[in-house]
């Protein structure tokens, strides 16, 4: 068994010395123990633990297939397990729809965000739980106070914004994604779920999204913050849960593994020895085979 092996999180150890923040019992907002999904003969996912605490930020990682995709839609209340137990605060569920998941505090904020990019940033905010005044034929919107809190809770976030009035479509992706943040929060989510925020964003707006999930996290939320960059992930994550095709190949607190681990796992040396046979095989490239030759030595060398 290997140093890193011994450094992951099995369910036993998940409990011990911890306590949910909000009500200092040792109870997690969400625990999924050896959850899987399967549609007919294909297994999407399979023996996956993880939990999911106030004020700590759970990091899933993984590329394209990894199954990441399939445990959103499951925690989200989009598709039902098939095999092990999800709970929400020590309560066994099975959410049958989004809107059972919003009910028990779990919101998803995901990458093509669901705004509409013509309309003011306040109606985006309040779209689809518009604030009205007013009864019977006299009932309206109740637009200044809709503007007075979308205000506020973007400022409380941290978010500066000159005009809530202007087209959201006019913000930068970084922007939107925390817009929707601030939006989840304020409708009372609990766990955020955070579907690739940073994958089609430039190292800037990556970092301003980053900072928007430590606000979240140190206002209590638990946040799940799914990626396929280790790099976005280590500096904000307290726990890492790794997925290679529908299956953990990794849960880690992040005391017990380095950015360099973290990043080896997440690239796999049978995959890049592979890539090294394929590129020799073509000739021409000895330079480069040379370099991914060297990159698997160091990647088995961090497993060691």
């Amino acid at each position: 068994m290997t140093t890193m092996d011994n450094k992951k999180i099995t369910q036993d150890t998940l409990l011990q010395g911890e306590t949910d923040p909000l009500t200092s019992t040792p109870v997690h907002l969400l625990n999924l123990d050896k959850v899987g999904k399967h549609y007919g003969n294909i297994i999407a996912l399979r023996d996956v633990t993880m939990a999911v605490d106030a004020g700590r930020v759970t990091c899933v990682l993984g590329d394209n297939g990894a199954g990441k995709s399939t445990l959103i839609k499951i925690i989200a209340g989009l598709h039902q397990h098939d095999e092990g137990t999800f709970t929400i605060l020590g309560e066994d569920r099975k959410l049958s729809s989004p809107r059972e998941a919003l009910d028990s505090g779990i919101a998803a904020v995901y990458q093509d965000l669901a705004v509409v990019s013509l309309m003011p940033i306040w109606r985006n905010f309040f779209l689809g739980s518009e604030l009205t005044t007013g009864v019977g034929p006299f009932k309206r919107l109740d637009v200044e106070r809709m503007k007075q809190i979308t205000k506020k809770e973007l400022q409380d976030m941290g978010i500066d914004l000159r005009d809530v009035e202007q087209p959201i479509g006019q913000l930068s992706g970084g922007e939107r994604q925390c817009v929707a943040i601030a939006r989840a929060v304020h409708f009372g989510a609990k766990v955020l779920i955070l579907d690739e925020p940073t994958a089609a964003l430039g190292v800037k707006q990556s970092g301003v999204v980053l900072r928007y999930i430590l606000q979240a996290r140190d206002r209590g939320l638990g946040v799940i913050f799914i990626t396929h960059n280790p790099h976005h992930a280590y500096p904000v994550g307290d726990r890492f849960l790794l997925l290679k095709r529908g299956k953990s190949i990794g849960y880690y607190n992040k005391k017990d593994i380095t950015l360099e681990e973290l990043t080896a796992q997440m690239a796999g040396g049978a995959e890049l020895a592979e890539l090294a046979h394929e590129l020799e095989a073509l000739g021409g490239h000895k330079d480069v085979v040379a370099e991914v030759e060297a990159e698997v030595e160091a990647t088995e060398s961090r497993r060691a």
